[in-house]
């Protein structure tokens, strides 16, 4: 938090300032504080003055697009995240949120095809495997519910195993293994992501404890 707060404090000097120089990585950076505080129009007003400055960063459009879809306005965000392939067409956050904002609009093949590319430009990227799996499953819901998740189950674990910590990954494998009516494995993902500090209905663990 200090850091971030360190950084609004530099470009409002600077502005008033009114230097002649490039601000652009000052407001790239004050608008990525904003943005992780959940602050998306200051963010937003910050990474415009960010790409006016220099319109040839990547950056800058993947942190614009990042704070558009925090606003749900998701076709902004992909037309940013667009802007940022076409800038660096290896920039694997851009294909891996341009994937987020494709599955929030009802676009899982999209999205898949988005975390595929993510993947393959780096293969040690577990958010990707996490998401793709989140969409592996939405796009596959039928065939899931006779009982073939194994897409989406294999992406989980692979997130697991990039990262070990990944409550996420292990609530929605669990949340697949209760649907699957694996209770077993389910339990232990449920109480893997609870331990870690994700939420998890205190009802659904009851639910376990007393099966036991």
């Amino acid at each position: 938090m200090k850091k971030f707060a360190i950084i609004i404090i530099i470009v409002e000097v600077l502005d008033q300032a009114d230097l002649e120089k490039n601000l652009s990585p000052f407001y790239k950076n004050r608008g990525n504080a904003y943005a992780r505080k959940g602050q998306f129009d200051k963010a937003i007003a910050d990474f415009n003055k960010a790409i006016k400055s220099n319109p040839k960063c990547a950056e800058s459009y993947v942190g614009r697009g990042f704070s558009y879809a925090g606003k749900y306005q998701y076709e902004q965000a992909i037309s940013d995240y667009n802007k940022a392939i076409e800038i660096n067409p290896k920039y694997t956050m851009a294909y891996n949120n341009r994937g987020r904002a494709y599955a929030d609009i009802g676009e899982p093949y999209k999205a898949i095809a988005d975390y595929n590319k993510a993947i393959e430009l780096n293969p040690e990227y577990a958010m990707a495997y996490m998401n793709r799996a989140d969409s592996e499953y939405e796009a596959n819901r039928y065939r899931c519910s006779l009982g073939d998740c194994d897409r989406a189950i294999d992406d989980y674990t692979k997130a697991i195993e990039l990262n070990p910590k990944y409550a996420k990954a292990y609530y929605n494998r669990g949340m697949i293994y209760t649907e699957l009516n694996k209770l077993e494995q389910a339990e232990k993902d449920l109480n893997k992501a609870h331990n870690l500090g994700f939420y998890v209905n205190p009802e659904l663990l009851k639910v376990f404890q007393t099966q036991n």
